[in-house]
């Protein structure tokens, strides 16, 4: 990894990022830009703890940046799509935001677009907060502290993100969670990649394999039946590297209720703390590709079909739907209210941590 020396304001030491920093509502929006010894680069942003570019080369080495992102950072307050953020407490849905640990039941507050559950933490949710960022040797570290009650949420809870960049492209994402009561966490990474260069056109001739043989079936209201069902053929099957495109139009109940694919997958032999491939990402144009190591149980795979109508993007226009492909390595949604599901209670003195890693390379 190159160092680079560069003196930050109200500070003596020489850091491996540059921070720029400005001020919104008595708030300081921070980026941190890593770079690596083939000048590939990656920068994060404190509000909800995102990526916010990732610039790698494509086969003919010349640089792209390939994650959706907003011209104006103060944009990522607020935004439907989450580009690029750290959802929470509880990332994906919860059935009509209803939730009991130990007998004792929690309501927490509705925000999907029929005002009927929970999602992503709601409106006020981990994605749309002001995390405290700073440089740790070669990593950037966010943390964000959760009060008791936040969004209906029990527990006094201290979220940290941690990421870092190193010199095979890799990006590695660790998070972590400590509660004082007995609480639910479910954390991920939302950011939207276009392989071709963000504002390139949509990610229907992506190939896109997941490491998946099963599914989770869900209402039209998209939550999930508490079913795990085969995509073995169904249009869900992404075995083998599929174009996105492919079935996409199908009909089908899970692409008809989601305008495309907005479903969890189950990651093939899972295991508790244990590291699986969930995805591989390809784009012919570019020959960019990326893979997701995780170890999370699910991934869920949203091809952007809302995407239309989000702030302007990095290349100076909104992005239109299916402009860009969030894979997001989770524990399996509405799990509080699955008792099949992977168990997503926290207890004091226990630590919620996950690992989720992107790895970009040419083909």
């Amino acid at each position: 990894m190159e160092i680079k020396k560069i003196k930050t304001e109200n500070s003596d030491d020489s850091r491996i990022v540059s921070i720029a920093d400005v001020m919104k509502d008595v708030k300081t929006v921070q980026t941190f830009k890593l770079t690596n010894k083939l000048g590939a680069s990656v920068t994060f942003c404190n509000i909800g703890a995102g990526i916010v570019s990732v610039i790698v080369p494509d086969r003919n080495g010349k640089m792209r940046d390939v994650v959706l992102g907003y011209k104006n950072l103060e944009d990522y307050v607020g935004d439907g799509p989450c580009a690029g953020k750290v959802p929470g407490r509880f990332a994906n849905r919860i059935n009509h935001g209803q939730l009991s640990i130990d007998g004792k039941k929690y309501q927490l507050v509705l925000n999907t677009s029929d005002g009927k559950h929970h999602l992503h933490g709601g409106p006020g949710g981990f994605a749309n907060q002001y995390w405290e960022g700073r440089q740790v040797a070669d990593k950037v570290e966010f943390t964000y502290f959760s009060k008791d009650g936040e969004a209906g949420y029990p527990g006094n809870l201290t979220a940290k993100v941690v990421y870092s960049w190193n010199d095979d492209n890799e990006i590695t994402l660790e998070l972590s969670a400590t509660t004082d009561a007995p609480t639910i966490v479910n954390l991920t990474n939302h950011t939207y990649f276009n392989l071709k260069g963000e504002g390139n056109g949509n990610i229907l001739d992506h190939k896109l394999k997941l490491f998946a043989q099963n599914y989770l079936p869900a209402t039209d209201e998209l939550i999930t039946t508490g079913e795990v069902a085969t995509v073995k053929g169904t249009p869900m099957d992404f075995t083998e590297p599929k174009l996105i495109g492919k079935d996409i139009n199908e009909k089908f109940d899970a692409l008809i209720n989601g305008k495309g694919y907005d479903s969890c997958w189950v990651i093939d032999g899972y295991k508790k703390g244990e590291m699986h491939q969930a995805a591989t990402l390809m784009s012919d144009e570019s020959g960019i590709k990326v893979e997701l190591f995780t170890t999370q149980p699910g991934v869920q795979c949203y091809t952007g079909n809302w995407l239309s109508g989000c702030p302007t993007g990095k290349c100076g226009k909104s992005y239109e739907d299916y402009e860009g492909v969030a894979l997001e390595c989770q524990t399996l949604p509405d799990s509080p209210n699955k008792p099949n599901f992977p168990n997503a209670v926290l207890r004091p003195g226990e630590e919620y941590r996950q690992t989720i890693k992107f790895k970009f390379s040419n083909f």
